[in-house]
This record gives structure tokens, sequence and C-alpha cells, in this order.
């Protein structure tokens, strides 16, 4: 496994990839990685002759107040993970000035409504700094297939958009939510929790599992099935950030469930905030 921290050396490996014919999946992350890591890794090895592993915590997509300086940074352990697998032949580790050099003006947005709600709404700026990133990975990895997961519903199908937009040669490929036993969707920012607030988070799937069962019962009023996964929450005791039904290709808000729906939701459990959603096709 090959560990690159220098741009020009990432071109100079995409380079060889391409001259020698080789398909590669990108697998871009912020580090503090979990099993839900792993399986875009296992899907990416599936697709491509070379997996190549980003890991760089993007200063750009944490606003004032968020929790950029106390994000794990577990490198030592993230490289062992990947080189463990036997999977991955490349990582890239760029630092921030490499990504964001001195006098750097540049960013890329996308300017409709897309970045301003769910996520967006309670995170101003946010996508600007995702979109921007994975551009410039885009531009440096050059990469054949670029692996994203379903628990960043919103930012995997902003990213596909800016790809679309763009015009990169890059193809998305969105991967399944990876679950504890309980329910709980993988997160790097599960390490905040205390052993009784991982005892509440799992209600945050429950909820979507409940909005779940009364679609197939028949409810198709989204606001409805809000105001119970709302309730449901509420019951845990825990702080709700939103809870929004929007469809799942252009994240406008519906009205009914009809079509593909995202049903998207994030909590404050303590002072972490998880996300969760479910698409309910009907």
């Amino acid at each position: 496994m090959k560990i690159i921290n220098n741009i020009s050396d990432m071109y100079e490996y995409s380079a060889k990839l391409k001259k020698r014919g080789h398909t590669a999946g990108f697998v871009p992350t912020m580090g503090a990685l979990h099993d839900g890591h792993l399986s875009l890794v296992d899907r990416a090895a599936l697709e491509n002759k070379k997996v190549i592993v980003s890991i760089f915590v993007n200063p750009a997509q944490f606003g004032p107040g968020e929790d950029f300086d106390r994000y794990p940074r577990p490198v030592k352990k993230d490289l062992k993970m990947l080189k463990d697998t036997r999977k991955v032949d490349c990582v890239f580790t760029p630092d921030k000035d490499s990504m964001y050099p001195p006098g750097s003006a540049t960013f890329v947005s996308l300017e409709n409504e897309m970045t301003n709600v769910l996520c967006g709404a309670s995170r101003p700026g946010h996508f600007k700094g995702v979109t921007t990133v994975v551009a410039e990975l885009l531009n440096i990895v050059k990469p054949d297939r670029i692996y994203l997961g379903q628990k960043d519903a919103q930012q995997a199908i902003i990213l596909s958009k800016m790809m679309r937009d763009m015009h990169f040669s890059t193809t998305p490929v969105i991967c399944p939510i990876i679950r504890e036993k309980d329910g709980l969707a993988l997160s790097s920012r599960n390490a905040y929790l205390t052993p009784e607030q991982r005892d509440t988070a799992p209600v945050l799937y429950k909820s979507l599992q409940m909005a779940e069962s009364m679609v197939e019962l028949g409810e198709r009023s989204a606001e409805t099935l809000k105001k119970e996964i709302r309730r449901k929450i509420k019951e845990a005791g825990v702080e709700i950030d939103y809870v929004e039904a929007v469809d799942a290709a252009t994240l406008a808000p519906v009205s009914a469930i009809s079509g593909n729906v995202l049903i998207a939701a994030a909590i404050f459990v303590g002072k972490t905030r998880l996300i969760d959603n479910t698409i309910i096709t009907i």
C-alpha cells in the first residue's frame, strides 16, 4: 500500500495507472475510519483494478463553533485498517496548505436550493466546502469511480449533480448504509457518545423504521410521517435538528409519499449531531 502526501506525486501515480490501463476506484474520507468506510473499499475493489483512499479533514466544510479541532484523527490506526484489508493500493493524505494554498480563493458550489435544505439549512456553507474539496480530489486523483455512502444522502446527491454539471468523467457509486446491530448508522462521530448516549442514539433509526412501517400500512402524508418521527425522537429526550421528507433526486420538499422520497433526520444526542435517512419508493 503506497502512501502519498504530495499532490504532484499523486498526479504521477494516477497518470501511471491510466497509462497501464488500470481502472481506479476512489473512496474520499476524513479518516476516523470504521466498517462503513471499509464497505466502500470492498465495493471499489470489486469493481476496479486499483483502489485509492484519501484521508483529509476538510476545514472548508466545518462552520464556526463546529467540531473541526476535536474531530478524531487516528491516522496510524486508519492506515493499519486500510493496509489490513489488502485491497487498498494507495492512500492520499494531503495537508491543508496543499489543498488550500495561501491566497486560494476559488470554490465550487451549487447555486440552487439543494444546498440550503436538510443539513444545509443548519450548516450554512457546509456543502460549498464539500463540493470544493471533492472537485479538487477528483482533479488530482482522476478516478474512474468514486464511492459515496448513503448515510450522507444529501451529500451524495449534491456531489452527483456537481459531477454531472461540471462534466467530470468519474462515475459516482452510492453504497448502502452500514449499521450496528441495534440499527445505529456507523459514523466517526459515534465515538463522541457516552455509554448512556450510545444507548439512546438508535432512536433515530427506529423512528425511520416506524415511518417505513406506516407507509407500508398505507400512510401517504409526509406531514403525518414527520410528526410521528418527531414524537418518537422527543420521547427519547434528545434534541431534533430537522425531520424532512424530500424528493430523492432534487431534494425538493414533498407533501405526499410518491415516487422516490428521501426521509432524512438529524438529532443532537448530547452535543453530538447524528444523521440518518431512508429512501421510500412507491
